[in-house]
């Protein structure tokens, strides 16, 4: 019995030092210096308890990529759930092709983010594809393309988002579905319920587990936007976000960790608690409204 104790413990060594030295000192390392003036040129440190803090919210630059950031997870998550859910219940059914739109839906969700940046910088452009589609379609077009204008730059990014990750959770979706059992709607047919009523009545009441997995990993990755901005904006134009805030405050000219790492933990306790809250609006057995 020791003996496998010890077996198991060797095992396991090269992943606990792996955890130790590149995740848990690090966490921890940043939540100590979160507490001090600490910038990668200066020399030494000062504690400065919660200084950061207080400058965060007294920061404009914070602020309003604190706004900025709200407004890309308030904006994309019901989008793309929705969508996904719908594109999800087009697949589901039997018709000729249905393999191949399924791998159509689900190629952009596999591809790199920044190539997919980099397409629709060009779509975006003045001039370009889109502008050329909306001025067809009696729109007026950004005089300098979408990304270059702060009232549209960040709703551009958040609709290449929503188009890029739909197949992802549409695929999560497609496997909830297929998980409900078809007894459950032989048994509403016999009963004289429709189609409507069977899907509020069961597809949706069981697909509440994977809904409250999918809305949860997807704020999760929202609140977390950056290689979008960085690739697409620079953070110009009214786009910059909580992370990337954080990239540019830490690891650009300023190099202030310190203040850096006050911003990253702020941004830990908005998405831990947005993540608590839906879990318990969403594991609810009754409706929530």
């Amino acid at each position: 019995m020791k003996s496998s104790k010890a077996t198991a413990l060797v095992l396991s060594l090269p992943w606990v030092l792996t955890f130790g030295v590149f995740w848990l000192f690090p966490i921890l390392y940043s939540l100590v210096i979160g507490f001090t003036d600490y910038t990668l040129l200066g020399r030494g440190f000062n504690w400065t308890g919660l200084e950061n803090f207080r400058l965060l919210f007294a920061d404009p630059a914070f602020i309003s990529a604190l706004k900025n950031t709200f407004i890309f997870v308030g904006g994309t998550i019901p989008i793309t759930t929705t969508v996904a859910l719908l594109l999800a219940l087009l697949v589901n059914r039997q018709f000729k092709g249905r393999g191949l739109f399924r791998a159509g839906y689900f190629v952009p969700s596999i591809t790199s983010m920044v190539v997919v940046a980099l397409i629709f910088t060009n779509l975006y452009q003045r001039g370009g594809y889109i502008a050329m589609l909306a001025s067809m379609a009696g729109f007026t077009p950004p005089q300098h393309g979408f990304l270059f204008d702060s009232g549209s730059a960040l709703y551009s990014i958040m609709a290449m988002d929503v188009w890029m990750a739909v197949g992802y959770y549409m695929l999560i979706f497609l496997a909830g579905l297929k998980a409900i059992p078809d007894e459950l709607y032989e048994a509403a047919e016999i009963a004289g319920a429709g189609k409507i009523r069977q899907f509020f009545s069961i597809t949706l009441p069981m697909l509440r587990p994977v809904a409250l997995f999918i809305v949860v990993i997807n704020t999760i990755k929202s609140f977390q936007v950056m290689v979008e901005i960085f690739v697409m904006t620079k953070g110009k134009f009214d786009t910059s976000t909580s992370v990337y805030f954080i990239y540019e405050t830490g690891l650009t000219t300023q190099f202030q960790f310190g203040y850096a790492s006050a911003a990253a933990y702020v941004l830990f306790v908005i998405i831990a608690l947005f993540s608590i809250v839906q879990f318990v609006l969403l594991r609810r057995r009754q409706p929530i409204w």
